[in-house]
C-alpha cells in the first residue's frame, strides 16, 4: 500500500500552506495498492518530535476503503474524525516551536469497519485496530518554522 501526496514528497518539506503559519489545511493525499478483504482505512498524523511527546495532528477513521484520493482540506465522505492533541477533531497543521519536525501521515488497511465515537482518542483508534491491521504505509513530511 502506498500514501503520496502531490503537495511534498517522502521527507520533503511540508508547504506552509498546510501548517498552523498558513491555511492550517490537510494536503492532499494519494491512496494505491490497497489490499483485497480490506474493509475500512484509517490515517494517523502525529509529530513524534514534539518536545512532550508524540503529538496527534489528525485522526480519521472508516474511510472507504475504495479511496484513492483525500482532497485538499477535506475529510473522505462517510469517515470519521476523532480528537487530537489541540482536544478537537479535524486536522489540525505542523506547528512546532522549534527546530524541524518530522510529521507522519500512517494509513493502515484493515479487516473491520469501527465502531468508535468522534470523540474517540488516538489510543483509542490504536486499540481498535490492535489485531485488524492488513497492510500500512507512512508518508514522512518535514517542517520547521
Amino acid at each position: 500500500m502506498l500514501l503520496l501526496s502531490p503537495a511534498f514528497n517522502h521527507d520533503g518539506n511540508i508547504p506552509a500552506k498546510f501548517t498552523c503559519d498558513g491555511g492550517n489545511i490537510n494536503p492532499e493525499l494519494q491512496i494505491e495498492n490497497v489490499p483485497e478483504g480490506t474493509r475500512s482505512l484509517a490515517l494517523i498524523v502525529d509529530d513524534p518530535d514534539a518536545p512532550n511527546g508524540t503529538f496527534t495532528h489528525w485522526t480519521v477513521w472508516n474511510i472507504d476503503p475504495r479511496t484513492t484520493l483525500i482532497k485538499e482540506e477535506s475529510t473522505p465522505p462517510g469517515a470519521v474524525e476523532g480528537k487530537t492533541s489541540f482536544g478537537q477533531s479535524g486536522y489540525g497543521g505542523p506547528c512546532p516551536p522549534s527546530g524541524t519536525h518530522h510529521y507522519h501521515f500512517r494509513l493502515y488497511a484493515l479487516n473491520t469497519v469501527l465502531s468508535l465515537s468522534p470523540d474517540a482518542s488516538r489510543q483509542d483508534l490504536e486499540t481498535a485496530i490492535a489485531g485488524c491491521i492488513l497492510a500500512a504505509a507512512d508518508l514522512v513530511g518535514l517542517y520547521h518554522r
